[in-house]
């Protein structure tokens, strides 16, 4: 799930204008962007089954990105640098910072909806967590499709910022979200676990990068 992420990330974005919208985006994209970078470092690991063709899904062993202290703790981080980072706004501070961080933990909460149960509590012995929707692969799709759709609409109903940014904030969400129906239903397996680490970093980076430089406000005035 990478649209949907993004797609809670524009709806709490929606909530509070007065911070690039692409900081929130990067919040609820955090925890993989730890993954795969863990990953590709050797820390956790994917891999991808023989069955992939029929259930589309891959294999994670993913404690100390998606495990849900992991999760809670990042989620912390994310919102104690937004807290730091926003000193100008004094007593918006606390708000801001709250809302980073939910739209990172939002990260874990969507995982847990659309996983098999392998987001462990703890460490990778602890019990784990998923309540396997992307068992039924239509509607999960479905739900996601719903979750972009509703984030895009909110976000671009109140935006400060140019209509031509918020048309291309919308788009990026739109194509996203059509990426992420074609990497669950139809595109082939990555040739390795280290490719798809890789690829995977650079467009979560890609992502990122661009709703940022999208979401800039306007200026004062």
């Amino acid at each position: 799930m990478l649209a949907g992420h993004i797609g809670v990330a524009l709806a709490v974005g929606s909530t509070e204008r007065r911070v690039n919208v692409g900081v929130f985006i990067a919040a609820a994209l955090l925890l993989d962007l730890v993954l795969w970078l863990f990953v590709l470092l050797g820390i956790e690991s994917v891999s991808i089954p023989p069955d992939f063709e029929t259930t589309r899904q891959v294999e994670f062993v993913f404690p100390y990105s998606h495990g849900l202290l992991a999760a809670a703790v990042w989620s912390l981080a994310a919102g104690a640098i937004g807290f730091w980072a926003c000193s100008r706004l004094q007593q918006q501070r606390w708000r801001i910072g709250g809302l980073i961080a939910a739209a990172a933990f939002s990260h874990w909460l969507l995982d847990a909806l659309v996983h098999k149960p392998e987001l462990p509590i703890a460490g990778g012995g602890s019990l784990q967590l998923g309540l396997g929707l992307w068992d039924a692969m239509p509607i999960a799709v479905g739900v996601e499709a719903a979750i972009v759709v509703l984030g895009v609409y909110l976000f671009v109903a109140g935006s400060r910022s140019s209509r031509g940014r918020s048309v291309a904030l919308a788009v990026l969400g739109l194509a996203v979200l059509a990426l992420t129906v074609f990497g669950m239903t139809v595109a082939p397996p990555a040739p390795s676990a280290f490719a798809m680490a890789l690829s995977s970093l650079l467009t979560l980076v890609a992502v990122t990068a661009l709703a940022v430089w999208l979401g800039r406000l306007p200026p004062a005035g």
